[in-house]
């Protein structure tokens, strides 16, 4: 496994580290790696799909007898509001 030295960390940040660990019944050192984990894999899942795949995915279970169609190649108008 490695290791991960951080240096000139400001006082205050620290102090809330070991005050969100004691709120979550860890160490400070388990409370870093688990952030680190969670930014890690944010990063990961916001690159790996589109919006449209993740809305897709939402109504996925809608039960359509048709997949839902893209709109590629539309021209895109703004709606009017007056009458």
């Amino acid at each position: 496994m490695a290791q991960l030295v951080v240096r000139n960390l400001e006082n205050s940040v620290k102090a809330r580290l070991q005050r969100r660990a004691r709120r979550n019944g860890r160490s400070m050192e388990e409370e870093v790696r688990d952030i680190l984990r969670a930014a890690v894999h944010k990063e990961e899942r916001k690159s790996e799909f589109g919006l449209g795949t993740e809305l897709a995915a939402l109504f996925a279970d809608v039960g359509l007898d048709e997949p839902i169609q893209e709109l590629r190649g539309f021209e895109i108008k703004p709606p009017t509001f007056e009458e």
